[in-house]
């Protein structure tokens, strides 16, 4: 699979699974606060990726299938990691949920003496271990719908 195929493939889950994830988020984040933003993005994922996989399935058997979903999903990680990092900064909510987070963690009495320098490393720590969580769950699902949408088998009127 050559670079140009491996950015538009990561291009097109990219948009695929904006697409379906702010659907899913609309349903299952009313369900549930706690996991339904989880649970939106890993089938976003899964999703996008079986989509994806379809569509490149005869791009991504030009060389071993392994070697380029797997360039493909590490991509796509990366870019989803930039993501999650980029779209919390502006929301206004997201300090606030931080500092909740925090707090539970860590109880109030610790969390009261707390300097802005440390509420602000805190968060920042936080922030990174969402996107490292978000990007676990890109390369095992993303790997895991491309592998699966790139199964089809070709019908005798296209050549692949």
């Amino acid at each position: 699979m050559k670079f140009g195929d491996i950015i538009i493939a990561v291009a097109s889950l990219l948009l695929v699974a904006w697409f379906i994830d702010t659907l899913l988020n609309f349903v299952l984040i009313p369900a549930s606060a706690s996991y339904g933003g989880d649970v939106a993005y890993i089938l976003c994922v899964l999703i996008s990726g079986l989509v994806v996989g379809y569509i490149f399935a005869g791009k991504l058997r030009e060389e071993s299938r392994w070697v380029s979903i797997g360039k493909v999903v590490v991509l796509f990680a990366v870019a989803m990691m930039l993501f999650v990092a980029v779209s919390s900064a502006p929301i206004g909510h997201y300090n606030a949920w931080a500092d909740e987070n925090l707090t539970n963690i860590y109880g109030k009495t610790t969390t009261s003496s707390w300097s802005n320098a440390q509420w602000f490393w805190y968060e920042t720590a936080l922030l990174e271990m969402v996107a490292s969580l978000y990007a676990v769950y890109t390369l095992v699902f993303g790997f895991i719908g491309l592998y699966l949408g790139s199964m089809r088998k070709p019908s005798g009127k296209t050549k692949e």
